[in-house]
């Protein structure tokens, strides 16, 4: 008599066991927050049980049927080796994104004062389970399997960091993190534009940094101060268009060219704006107070007490989102990025929207830098540099291909708002600024392998 029902059975019970222990976990998990945050015993209970009745019913309903074994059926089924190297393999980017969190988790234990403690070992443990979670649950979102992996890392850190850190889910934390999100989603807007082309736009820091100091620099000289706002617009524009030009003809090299360029100008910037001042790099003067406003902590928009700064990042977000896909423009940019071939059969003129998303990209990195002006208060040629990775950073993890044709600004908010959330959390737990670039890059890593598994729209077409 044959034994595949059989083997069927006991995969089908593996799968349930393992569906069994996770709820377990993860309803275990809760309870004991619900402990260290004092909730009243009869909502604790009735939460722990609703979690864990939702765990197994979205196991059941949705991961189990959908998993799959890297061998056949046979009459004797495959060997339990064969089963164990077919589950490392198909999970092995899952497994190595989890060996990153417990890298991160033992060599902050090893390396900072009082870290190693029972409330970060749980948190450690919650993190993992929702990884696993998010990873096998996002396998039903084939359209938007970025932006729901994001949104679900964007909810786990924030959640965490509410029960663990006092004051994160403040409403003077939150406004704090729109803010620094706000300045970073700006300057991620060329660099979203660029890549969906299939370039990259390494000159965006160094824009903001000239645009910051070279602006306080025209104030002083006693110009209007919109009349200089106005020309560091054109002049990013200027810069944003040489870009596009040298780039689209040394094609492949423009990751090299506008690092180039961006070296170039903020050099130039510090020699126009040193002459008569010892001050190389730094230009001291009076920020008009209604640029103050526009991006201060205390700023304030009709009375209400909202820095302006957050609601322009929002108008910019909503206008591309929708711009994006449904203007001409938008889609003729997914189509270059996409099958570059394909759209110029169709007559779509590449040169001209590749030299038109590095110019948005060099106005709005001077935007940015007009703004970071009114936060600082100063002149500072180094204003942007944080910006080189944190674009990049943003564009990845929030799911957009850097091969192009893939993915788009509201992915990209997603990865700004998680960054964000990220580096507000490490802050709160005692991280210096040099170990949150540490962890930034790690996480970067399983982040491009997991979008990588899916097909580039190229093979699509």
């Amino acid at each position: 008599m044959s034994t595949a029902p059989k083997t069927a059975y006991t995969r089908l019970s593996a799968l349930q066991w393992v569906g069994l222990i996770l709820a377990i976990l993860i309803a275990g998990l809760g309870f004991i927050f619900g402990i260290v945050q004092k909730v009243v015993l009869q909502e604790l209970i009735f939460y722990t049980a609703a979690t864990f009745a939702l765990v197994i019913w979205t196991w059941n309903a949705y991961v189990a049927p959908h998993a799959k074994f890297g061998a056949e059926d046979t009459g004797d089924g495959p060997s339990g080796f064969a089963l164990a190297r077919a589950f490392v393999y198909r999970h092995r980017v899952l497994i190595i994104a989890l060996l990153v969190i417990l890298g991160i988790f033992l060599i902050a234990s090893a390396t900072v004062t009082g870290f190693f403690n029972w409330l970060n070992i749980v948190t450690f443990l919650v993190l993992c389970a929702l990884l696993v979670f998010t990873v096998q649950v996002s396998q039903l979102f084939v359209d938007n399997r970025s932006a729901f992996i994001g949104l679900m890392v964007l909810i786990t850190m924030f959640t965490v960091g509410s029960i663990f850190i006092e004051g994160f889910s403040s409403g003077q934390n939150i406004k704090s993190m729109l803010l620094f999100a706000a300045f970073l989603g700006l300057a991620c807007v060329g660099q979203t534009l660029v890549a969906l082309l299939g370039g990259l736009d390494l000159s965006i820091p160094f824009v903001i940094g000239a645009s910051n100091v070279f602006l306080l620099y025209l104030i002083g000289l006693g110009m209007y101060s919109w009349i200089a706002i106005l020309i560091v617009l054109l002049l990013g524009a200027l810069i944003g268009w040489l870009n596009g030009i040298l780039s689209y003809r040394l094609q492949g090299q423009a990751l090299i060219l506008t690092l180039g360029i961006g070296f170039a100008v903020s050099g130039l910037t510090q020699i126009v704006t040193s002459i008569g001042s010892a001050f190389a790099g730094n230009v001291f003067g009076v920020v008009p107070d209604w640029l103050k406003n526009l991006a201060a902590m205390n700023g304030t928009t009709f009375g209400l007490a909202i820095p302006p700064v957050i609601l322009i990042w929002a108008v910019v977000a909503i206008v591309l989102i929708y711009g994006m896909k449904n203007t001409l423009y938008g889609r003729y940019l997914y189509a270059l990025g996409g099958n570059r071939t394909s759209a110029a059969r169709l007559s779509i003129s590449e040169r001209r929207y590749w030299v038109i998303a590095y110019m948005v990209s060099g106005t709005v990195a001077a935007l940015t830098g007009v703004l970071l002006l009114g936060w600082s208060g100063g002149g500072f040629i180094g204003v942007g540099q944080p910006y080189l990775f944190m674009t990049l950073a943003a564009v990845v993890m929030g799911g957009t291909s850097l091969l192009g044709g893939q993915g788009g600004y509201g992915f990209t908010v997603i990865g700004v708002l998680v960054l964000q959330v990220l580096t507000s959390f490490l802050v709160g737990i005692g991280l210096k600024f040099e170990w949150q670039q540490f962890i930034f890059g790690l996480l970067i890593l399983p982040m491009v392998a997991l979008y990588a598994r899916s097909p580039h729209i190229r093979t699509q077409i």
